[in-house]
């Protein structure tokens, strides 16, 4: 007896049905065909074992497994629950009437048990999408699949739960999510909060900046100044994450397995903060079976990264086009797999290895040319892609011990959501540009024009404060968000005199 059985592969972010064919005839082998991998031959041991604790066998027949389309290679552990159907239902065990109208996807123990499996979102939306009735799946990521709505999400615990319900012993309860309620209940949840911060009042101005613009940001200072306290709370003063940028990052959590039990839809931006020892592949993401990297976990969220000149050179270097594309693209020998990555990078450094150059209150004990070597570990082309550069200077006593209240995150984050709209009015005939930091060279100069007065300033400022060529676009580029959150058409010379303070490492000599 012939019978057909679904699961589903995921490749990069997006889900492949897989059909799997059992076939039941007289004889003694088992084959299982359709380019497995190990993990796949595998299964049938656990399935052996895990039947057995109920009562229920894989046939002493010959059994021919093929998983289609056969040239796609099938990797995991998760395709046991979708082979342990089709084989009970092709050998007469349990009834075939409802097998074949679900997506089944489960790994299990050798005691029956199941256990959670990666990908779930995309999978049931492309179960959704293909007309299925429903999706059995381990219950640990029954809430993760239910975000997807019309369709019947059943999870089970053990195998005899799933038996029992595709025979018709057993009923089990489809768990429903209202996904909008979920979404509005818990969007904008963060822990962090700029209130908590005392003084620091020119960085956090630096900050609404780069939130409002979409800019690329580094702090410099010395240990102790607040620079990780600050980047944690860039999260709360960014525009709430719609539906459809939920939906996205949630799935490439879920691809990457780093959803909780209880966690079903991202309804907070992602704030991501790797070791300084991180390899190029778990930051940009690869490995044999391709899995998204840091920076697309950090995808419509914030990438931090602490003590930048500590990171390897070739860690850095391989960001730099992620970092202009939004996107990156992992390629094998046999497919191409694109991950979605459109975060912005927050980094922070010390200003010398000892931390204590240009400090008021403690000395540099760096010798001659050192502070010079340590600035150079991080490269031009990647200090190009970073828009803000601002100094962090330690907070006195008398404002960290002071008893006023500073602004709250949602007040900054008003501001910063009114010039997000100007922006988003501005490109509305481009949609791959969404804020003014993703403008190429040629639009700044029509978008941020300025006045005689400003370029003379300009002019004036990049002669004087030596200021690099690469300064150039980006001044105008913060210009233009500093005139936006000012609520300003025309960018103004005080605009532009705020945006030049923001090219410290640009400075000719700044490390001496």
């Amino acid at each position: 007896m012939l019978i057909k059985t679904f699961g589903s592969a995921v490749q990069g972010v997006s889900a492949y049905t897989i059909t799997v064919e059992v076939s039941v005839s007289a004889g003694t082998k088992y084959f299982l065909v359709g380019l497995p991998d190990n993990a796949v031959k595998e299964s049938e041991q656990r399935i052996e074992s895990a039947l057995k604790q109920y009562g229920y066998k894989i046939p002493r027949q010959k059994i021919v497994i093929n998983m289609a389309p056969a040239d796609i290679r099938k990797e995991g552990s998760s395709y046991d629950l979708t082979i342990a159907m089709g084989i009970l239902a092709a050998s007469g065990q349990i009834s075939d009437e409802k097998v074949s109208a679900y997506m089944i996807m489960g790994e299990l123990s050798l005691d029956g048990s199941l256990r959670p499996i990666k990908g779930v979102l995309p999978i049931a939306i492309q179960a959704r999408k293909e007309g299925f009735r429903g999706f059995i799946l381990p219950a640990q990521n029954a809430q993760e699949a239910a975000i997807v709505n019309n369709l019947e999400v059943i999870g089970v615990n053990n195998i005899l739960e799933a038996i029992e319900f595709l025979d018709g012993a057993r009923e089990i309860e489809p768990l429903v999510i209202n996904t909008r309620e979920l979404f509005s209940n818990t969007a904008d949840q963060y822990a962090a909060d700029f209130s908590d911060v005392q003084g620091q009042e020119n960085i956090k101005r630096a900050l609404e900046i780069a939130a409002a613009g979409g800019h690329n940001l580094i702090m410099i200072g010395p240990p102790g100044a607040g620079k990780t306290m600050l980047a944690k709370r860039l999260p709360s003063i960014l525009p709430p994450l719609s539906m459809h940028e939920a939906l996205e990052t949630t799935k490439i959590h879920s691809v990457a397995g780093k959803l909780g039990e209880a966690t079903s839809l991202l309804t907070t931006r992602p704030y991501r903060s790797p070791h300084h020892t991180i390899s190029d592949v778990a930051l940009v993401g690869g490995g044999g079976v391709p899995q998204p990297g840091e920076i697309s976990l950090s995808h419509n969220g914030v990438l931090f990264l602490d003590e930048l000149p500590e990171f390897k050179r070739t860690v850095l270097e391989v960001m730099r086009q992620p970092l202009e594309e939004r996107r990156v693209t992992i390629s094998r020998a046999k497919t191409s797999i694109d991950f979605p990555a459109n975060f912005m990078l927050v980094a922070s450094m010390n200003p010398c290895p000892c931390g204590y150059y240009n400090d008021p209150s403690k000395e540099c004990v760096c010798g001659p040319g050192v502070v010079h070597r340590y600035l150079n570990k991080v490269s031009g082309p990647l200090l190009d892609r970073i828009d803000l550069h601002v100094e962090v200077t330690p907070v006195t006593f008398d404002e960290m011990t002071a008893t006023r209240k500073a602004e709250k995150s949602a007040a900054v984050r008003e501001r910063v959501m009114q010039a997000r709209e100007v922006q988003t009015e501005r490109f509305s005939e481009m949609p791959q540009i969404h804020s003014n930091a993703m403008m190429p060279s040629q639009m700044v100069k029509e978008v941020c024009q300025i006045n005689e007065a400003g370029r003379t300033l300009l002019k004036t400022a990049m002669e004087r404060l030596g200021l690099s060529a690469r300064a150039y676009d980006r001044i105008l580029k913060v210009s233009r968000t500093i005139a936006d959150l000012a609520g300003s058409e025309d960018i103004k010379i005080e605009h532009l005199a705020e945006a030049i303070q923001y090219r410290s490492l640009d400075r000719e000599g700044w490390a001496g």
